[in-house]
């Protein structure tokens, strides 16, 4: 029988003589528009701090789909869902609605999508649950207690610490024993026992079906590499892969983007090495450097146009990352040529320079700037300290970022227990959490229904068999009750409102601020709403969780105009018109602990450039002399060394005088 030979499908190569609809070249400057020219193979693009890296990123996604790329076969990895969310809705803008169909999200939410559809593959359920790090921390000390001596006369790890342990050592894909010798060294004695608790730890969340955050992309990436039945089929489905801010990806992250580029290797790595200041949370500076290397014909493009800061101000942070020891060789330009310099501002003292900011913010307000296109931007939040008590007395009100997360608050974590243990029965965690919440319930008895439940020999719809004495009632009543929701036809809100209601009394019994504590309770209801399945709530609640709790925010927040107060890791991808960096004291910024090496020297470095790139018109550094450190014992008074020798030419330096 003769053969018909079916071509294979390709995306077209011939890019000058195809029409499209969108203009790129006319809307794209020439660096950007190679980016989004790319074709097959891989490709790193380096992209400089504000020179469109979103807007290369948006018009590649409309491209592959106008040359008829299937949106379904390309997959957009982001840090934030949110990041994923802009980005695809200004692609449909920009094209059609074929963009929405592109697979968006950040690698923890994409991981959980494929390993619910894989989860026998590696042993679990689809029903597991994603647990947080304080949950992982509780899960950790349980074990933990089951085989350490308290009895020892030396000091052991806490819970926190393993979990530091553990959770570093997975990312950066290096032995336990290797992580705890380079970084926790003291602990070395304790090498055994600290192995065996955390390979208890991993028994424990998979005979409870239960995965901690770390474990998305461990199992992804064990996924990959074992069933080459998934490998195929995932590879077979994301054709072209775009990953942002590869800067930030850890070393796992980046193993799992080797397996999901496949044998064509379609895949576009963006970031900027000089914005890499996340190692604390296990981001490795090394990924973006070597990603060519681990290709074998990768191709690199750099967009050097800065479309957000002045060039004045460009010279600057151009000089101080150009002192790096490690960097790819790039310099940002501006058309706006006509900005001031920045400013260097000494001190006499901490209160001078919170007197002479707070004095600079009302006089840019005065000259036409809102209060709230303008941040002070810290290395540490105590950094700001004597600053806020200067900024109440000239009634500037303000917004600090940082603090107590919404999702980790007591309140809010036992609301979502409820919910957990309906959808994933064995969720030992939330069972213990919701069982200590009742009256009479300790942890002995809380313990015996546990062994029950891990024992199949109680469930959600079986459970007279518990016999706790007086106690039993309550906890049958409990049972009962979780059993009608599970079964209730209603909706999401509906369920979360019933808990709740149930909750108030437990509420105002624990609390003596519970009427704070509902708000936030109404406002998780509140999003409750926009769910059609508990799966859904808790997975993003566990992946993107919001940040503020509303009873941690502050009146000044309310105002229409407000200062922004925040660190410089939570101001990244952030501007405005004015930013001043306080504290550019040598042991301050960089403190003196950085100086132990070059690592940690270099991420300080790139610190102090992304603070400095996220001004568009004014930059304003200054820093106090003559200060006594009470941590280290002694005076500080260099400058920062990042602005130590910087050329006359490219700042205007001022002394404080008294009027």
């Amino acid at each position: 029988m003769k053969k018909i030979l079916l071509k294979k499908q390709s995306i077209n190569t011939n890019l000058t003589k195809i029409s499209y609809k969108i203009n790129y070249e006319l809307d794209l400057n020439k660096s950007q528009y190679d980016a989004v020219m790319h074709n097959e193979g891989a490709a790193l693009v380096i992209a400089g701090a504000g020179t469109g890296k979103t807007r290369t990123l948006v018009y590649r996604v409309a491209r592959l789909i106008e040359d008829g790329v299937s949106p379904e076969s390309i997959l957009l990895l982001t840090f934030t869902r949110k990041a994923a969310k802009e980005m695809l809705r200004r692609a449909s803008l920009l094209l059609d609605g074929r963009c929405e169909q592109v697979s968006g999200g950040t690698f923890h939410s994409f991981a959980t999508n494929i390993l619910r559809k894989y989860a026998d593959l590696i042993n679990y359920q689809r029903t597991f649950n994603i647990i947080d790090q304080s949950d992982s921390e509780d899960a950790i000390n349980f074990v933990r207690n089951k085989i350490i001596n308290e009895k020892t006369n030396k000091r052991f790890p806490t819970k926190s610490t393993l979990q530091k342990i553990y959770s570093l050592s997975k990312n950066s894909v290096t032995s336990y024993k290797d992580y705890i010798e380079e970084n926790f060294s003291w602990f070395s004695d304790y090498y055994d026992e600290i192995e065996n608790i955390f390979y208890l730890y991993d028994d424990y969340k998979l005979k409870y079906n239960l995965m901690d955050y770390d474990d998305l992309l461990i199992n992804l990436l064990k996924l990959l590499k074992e069933s080459e039945i998934a490998r195929k089929e995932i590879n077979n489905k994301y054709q072209f892969i775009m990953v942002d801010e590869y800067q930030d990806s850890n070393r796992l992250q980046h193993e799992i983007c080797l397996y999901l580029a496949g044998e064509k290797q379609n895949i576009m790595a963006v970031g900027d090495d000089a914005q890499s200041i996340y190692s604390f949370r296990g981001a490795n500076h090394q990924n973006i450097m070597f990603f060519p290397e681990s290709f074998g014909d990768c191709k690199i493009y750099k967009i050097e146009e800065n479309y957000r800061s002045t060039s004045q101000i460009l010279d600057l942070t151009n000089f101080i990352i150009n002192e790096a020891f490690f960097k790819y060789e790039k310099k940002l330009y501006s058309p706006r040529s006509d900005g001031d310099l920045p400013k260097i501002v000494i001190t006499k003292s901490e209160r001078e320079q919170s007197l002479i900011v707070t004095q600079l913010i009302l006089e840019y307000r005065e000259n036409g700037i809102p209060i709230n296109e303008i941040a002070v931007l810290i290395r540490s939040g105590f950094h700001s300290f004597d600053l806020e008590i200067e900024l109440e007395k000239a009634n500037i009100p303000f917004v600090k970022f940082g603090g107590i997360k919404f999702i980790e608050t007591a309140h809010i974590k036992d609301m979502i227990a409820y919910l957990r243990v309906i959808y994933n029965q064995k969720d030992a965690l939330s069972w213990q959490r919701i069982l200590l919440l009742l009256e009479g319930i300790g942890p002995n008895k809380a313990n015996k229904v546990l062994n029950l439940i891990a024992n199949n020999q109680v469930s959600l719809n079986n459970y007279d068999s518990i016999d706790l004495g007086k106690q039993s009632i309550i906890v049958k009543d409990l049972f009962a009750f979780l059993n009608e929701i599970r079964k209730s036809k209603s909706s999401v809100a509906d369920k979360c409102t019933l808990i709740a209601e149930y909750y108030r009394p437990i509420l105002q019994n624990k609390y003596d601020d519970w009427q704070k504590r509902w708000r936030d309770i109404e406002t998780y209801l509140n999003i409750s709403e926009r769910y059609e399945s508990i799966e859904a709530l808790l997975q993003d609640i566990a992946l993107e969780p919001p940040v503020e709790s509303v009873s941690e925010l502050t009146p000044e927040s309310k105002e229409n105009e407000y200062l922004t107060i925040s660190t410089i890791h939570s101001a990244k991808g952030l501007e405005w018109k004015v930013v001043f960096i306080i504290w550019a004291l040598e042991g301050k910024f960089p403190s003196a602990k950085a100086t132990e090496n070059i690592d940690t020297m270099e991420e300080e470095r790139r610190l102090f450039y992304v603070a400095a790139t996220r001004a568009k018109d004014y930059l304003i550094i200054t820093y106090p002399i003559n200060i006594y450190d009470r941590e280290s014992g002694s005076v500080l008074s260099e400058p920062s060394r990042f602005i130590s020798n910087i050329p006359e030419n490219f700042v205007e330096k001022f002394v404080v005088a008294n009027e």
